[in-house]
């Protein structure tokens, strides 16, 4: 069944677009940091680790899109030097997300997240948290390893799954030697 829902979006059907229309009408009026009662992308939502059931919490984050403002130096130089446009950030837009929603739920914890629409100004994305000190995640045996203290604070440290894409881990043989361990790793060379 979720290979059918998640079909549905790939193909961006004419009413699954205007359903996001009628959607971000309402989320723009919303603030930043939202939590759901559901996913709205069920299928993604599982495959990042979802359950419905207690201990699981759904947060929609919007983030801005487009490259980093910069204001434009006060002391003169080459309009070249300015430093004023293309600059992009070191980090994912998910990534930055996902941390935002992180330090708006200080005592949860990210398991991953997925887009879920966006417009000329913004990008929503979902993130899946989970509450290490609730009884029902400790007791599965599926998910009791965020309770480990060593998982506290993972998306800042970049051990998320948009994270560790972000740091380039998921490539693997030429190109990627300088990404391993760390971005500061190879004298700040890994991204």
């Amino acid at each position: 069944m979720y290979k059918f829902v998640g079909e549905l979006y790939a193909r961006h059907e004419k009413n699954l677009k205007e359903l996001i229309w009628q959607r971000l009408i309402k989320w723009r009026k919303q603030p930043a940091t939202v939590r759901v009662e559901r996913p709205t992308r069920i299928d993604r939502a599982r495959q990042k680790g979802y359950r419905a059931k207690q201990g699981y919490i759904i947060v929609r984050q919007r983030i801005s899109r487009g490259s980093r403002r910069k204001p434009r130096p006060t002391m003169g130089r080459k309009p070249r030097k300015m430093g004023t446009v293309k600059i992009t950030p070191g980090k994912s837009r998910q990534w930055m997300a996902e941390e935002r929603a992180a330090r708006k739920y200080p005592n949860l914890q990210v398991i991953g997240s997925y887009w879920v629409a966006e417009d000329g100004k913004h990008i929503w994305h979902e993130i899946v948290l989970v509450d290490p000190a609730h009884p029902v995640i400790k007791a599965d045996s599926r998910i009791n390893w965020i309770c480990d203290p060593a998982q506290r604070g993972r998306v800042f440290r970049g051990l998320s799954p948009a994270g560790k894409t972000s740091r380039g881990l998921r490539k693997r043989g030429t190109g990627a030697e300088k990404v391993r361990p760390s971005i500061r790793a190879h004298h700040r060379r890994g991204k």
